[in-house]
């Protein structure tokens, strides 16, 4: 196999406008079926996508010989069912963010792809962009001295109660949709799971979070605080924090594919009136695209993924004990 054939299941509206275009745009990876329990809607999906194959139903798509893999956009909540029932027809996943409604969950669903013998990948696709592979480079070659604090921010406002972002049996809420993300890049940057983790949380509707703020502790001392938010203004921001410099990724998470991105490298100079900062310049790319890459890269030629998928349970962990801790 030169080339890995990819089905979508769903229409979805990220799965749609991001990452089927950038699967697409792939090196080694083809598009090759999308499917919805509307058939019409499958086929609406198909024709503006230029996928060749449109099918009515999920299970349709788990019976297409000429799909390897599948990309699941799905709500949450039905994550672990369909992850499942994909690796069972012996095809790769590769499965939104957050992987599953629970840790335990999670560590089902990375049973049922090893025992099916297919590979299963969570879709954090920022940390496939420079910016942060760069930053991870950093960090773990001394730049900025002993790391002791990541500072990150995540927000957007949505107050539409029938988004499943809104629907707590969805699994909705700003910690699973975008705290996670706070909780995995603080995990990767110190290389280490926190031991004491607390958090204030607020559910403005008494069901879902719509406000919360946490600080994870690490061995050794290292601290990462941030505050996930869905009903604020759109905003977001990393602050990578050592004893001999810092790092500030300019857009960290939505980083947008058609323009430059930056971060900023302080160390020494005169802060904090001039401190001696080095303005690191990327050229555009899809990271959405970098992810089925890699995805593929793995899946063509039987390496290990370059995250590996129990990191996901980790940081469900991390979720459920910011969620309880609140």
């Amino acid at each position: 196999m030169s080339t890995l054939r990819w089905g979508i299941l769903s229409t979805a509206d990220i799965g749609m406008e991001k990452v089927t275009p950038a699967i697409q745009a792939a090196a080694g990876c083809e598009v090759v079926a999308i499917a919805s329990r509307d058939l019409s809607r499958a086929e609406a999906a198909a024709e503006t996508l230029g996928i060749p194959t449109a099918h009515g139903s999920y299970e349709a798509l788990l019976d297409d010989d000429a799909v390897d893999a599948v990309y699941i956009p799905l709500p949450n909540d039905m994550h672990a069912e369909w992850t499942m029932k994909v690796a069972a027809a012996g095809k790769h996943v590769l499965c939104e963010k957050p992987l599953a409604m629970s840790a335990a969950q999670a560590e089902e669903m990375i049973a049922a792809c090893a025992e099916a013998g297919v590979l299963l990948a969570e879709a954090f696709m920022y940390r496939f962009h420079p910016t942060w592979q760069e930053t991870f480079r950093l960090v773990r070659g001394g730049a900025i001295g002993e790391l002791q604090a990541v500072q990150s921010w995540f927000s957007y406002f949505n107050d539409d109660p029938a988004n499943i972002r809104n629907i707590v049996e969805h699994g909705g809420g700003g910690v699973m949709d975008i705290g996670c993300y706070n909780i995995n890049s603080a995990r990767l940057l110190f290389g280490a799971e926190p031991q004491n983790v607390q958090a204030a949380v607020h559910r403005a509707d008494g069901t879902v979070d719509t406000l919360a703020s946490a600080v994870l502790e690490f061995p050794g001392g290292g601290q990462a605080t941030f505050t996930c938010a869905i009903r604020s203004e759109p905003h977001q921001r990393v602050h990578v924090v050592g004893s001999a410099g810092r790092i500030e990724i300019e857009i960290p998470f939505n980083i947008p594919p058609d323009r430059e991105t930056r971060i900023f490298v302080t160390a020494g100079g005169d802060p904090p009136v001039a401190p001696a900062t080095e303005t690191l310049t990327f050229p555009s790319q899809d990271q959405y695209t970098l992810q089925a890459e890699s995805f593929a890269r793995s899946v063509l030629s039987g390496s290990d993924l370059q995250f590996p998928i129990e990191d996901a349970v980790h940081n469900m962990r991390v979720v459920e004990q910011v969620l309880a801790a609140g």
